[in-house]
């Protein structure tokens, strides 16, 4: 199974997407967007911008889990991992995202 953006409708009308993995696991989940067109270019800027290692902003949560947020050129949050139980995974979860990220299919669940 090829990486893929798994773009769906939230339950109150908005859009948001999952960066799945080959396996099928989430590795990057997006803010929810009004617009369906936002939504897509949310995904190109994970496209654009996964591959360098200065977007990953890595994060302890308040109850001590790693985790970490993907930004774009402007600082602004693309998306955010799920919390890690070491900043090993945390770092494999960074690497799988920079693999699967440019070229991932997109999937329009919408």
């Amino acid at each position: 199974m090829a990486a893929s953006y798994d773009l769906k409708t939230t339950s109150d009308s908005q859009f948001m997407f999952n960066l799945k993995a080959g396996n099928g696991e989430v590795i990057l989940t997006s803010e929810r967007y009004k617009a369906k067109a936002s939504a897509l270019n949310g995904i190109e800027s994970v496209r654009t911008n996964s591959p360098d290692d200065g977007r990953y902003d890595r994060r302890t949560s308040t109850s001590s889990q790693p985790y970490f947020v993907l930004k774009a050129a402007n600082g602004e949050i693309i998306g955010k991992s799920e919390m890690y139980s070491s900043s090993q995974a945390m770092e494999n979860g960074i690497e799988s995202v920079k693999r699967n990220g440019p070229n991932a299919e997109l999937k329009d669940n919408t």
